[in-house]
């Protein structure tokens, strides 16, 4: 990390978490150039031969072990796709810290987008954060297109955390799922959106094993002139459990679409959805300003509770 400058430095702490080399196995990019790398013992991380990107391995039976492999981008104009593959091994329980930081002083459009794609052997528990970030002050746009494909195997877990709060012009979200008997999954979602910054979240699960189940939960916030749009599918094929929500609240000139949906296959599927977009409350800001904030800082207060 000594070699890297300030900004970049600044971008893995927002997106990472990550002030030094972290323990573990890594794998740290910026510019679309590797500058650092680290496998372990049971964790190992190799560069793709055919297509920009890498294969993770964890080794079946893997515990308490952290794969950090975070992007920033401050070139102006700079454009990537990355594929990266996780190949998660039986009865491994580890912890996955992904996320893109873009920051953009120039002129020219800069994005990166990256397909991530996890094979979740079985018993196999994954904890995933990826995060979203966006800064500079200058015309051009920072663009983040993330597309997460997940196969889970026979009884294993997955949860996932999504945020994205500030600073991304536009961004298309795309995770893509399939669970096998007794899978089950758990997504979280947080989105804010400002200024003129549009975003899509679109989930697409499948839960084909019985005893499989899967809980989408979406929180968002959209300011200004921004515009959201919440697009999630269940699928129920087997006896199974599914439920999406989608909770968000609108400001300003903002807009929010959300398109929740179900499909039944099977008579023991048992799905629900939820979807609620509205104001902030005028009694929560009354009840704050009794005791001293102004109206704006009110706002941000219940904002930050509810994106928490």
């Amino acid at each position: 990390m000594n070699q890297l400058d300030a900004i970049t430095k600044q971008l893995f702490t927002k997106v990472a978490d990550i002030t030094e080399l972290p323990e573990g196995a890594y794998n740290l990019r910026s510019n679309g150039q590797l500058c650092g790398r680290v496998s372990t013992e049971n964790i190992s991380i190799t560069t793709k031969v055919d297509r920009s990107g890498i294969d993770i391995a964890i080794k079946p039976g893997t515990k308490g072990e952290t794969v950090h492999i975070p992007v920033v981008v401050t070139a102006s104009g700079h454009k990537e796709t990355v594929y990266n593959d996780f190949y998660v091994g039986d009865g491994a329980d580890v912890d996955i810290v992904a996320g893109c930081g873009i920051h953009n002083c120039g002129g020219q459009d800069s994005e990166h987008d990256g397909i991530h794609r996890f094979h979740v052997g079985k018993n196999a528990k994954v904890r995933y954060a990826e995060k979203h970030y966006g800064e500079g002050d200058g015309m051009g746009k920072r663009i983040l297109n993330p597309q997460t494909e997940v196969v889970m195997d026979e009884d294993s877990l997955m949860e996932m955390e999504m945020t994205q709060i500030k600073g991304v012009d536009s961004t298309e979200r795309v995770t893509l799922a399939k669970l096998g008997k007794g899978a089950k999954l758990l997504v979280r979602e947080r989105l804010m959106t400002h200024g003129e910054q549009w975003a899509t979240s679109v989930y697409k699960v499948e839960l084909a094993g019985e005893g499989s189940s899967a809980d989408v939960v979406s929180r968002s916030v959209a300011r200004d002139n921004s515009y959201q749009k919440f697009d999630a599918c269940i699928e129920g094929s087997a006896p199974c459990h599914g439920h999406t929500e989608c909770d968000s609240i609108i400001m300003e000139h903002g807009r929010i679409e959300a398109v929740p949906s179900l499909t039944a296959n099977h008579v023991d599927a048992e799905l629900m959805h939820e979807a609620a977009i509205g104001k902030i409350a005028g009694e929560q800001l009354i009840k704050l300003m009794t005791l001293g904030l102004t109206e704006h800082e009110a706002e941000e207060q219940i904002i930050n509770g509810f994106l928490k």
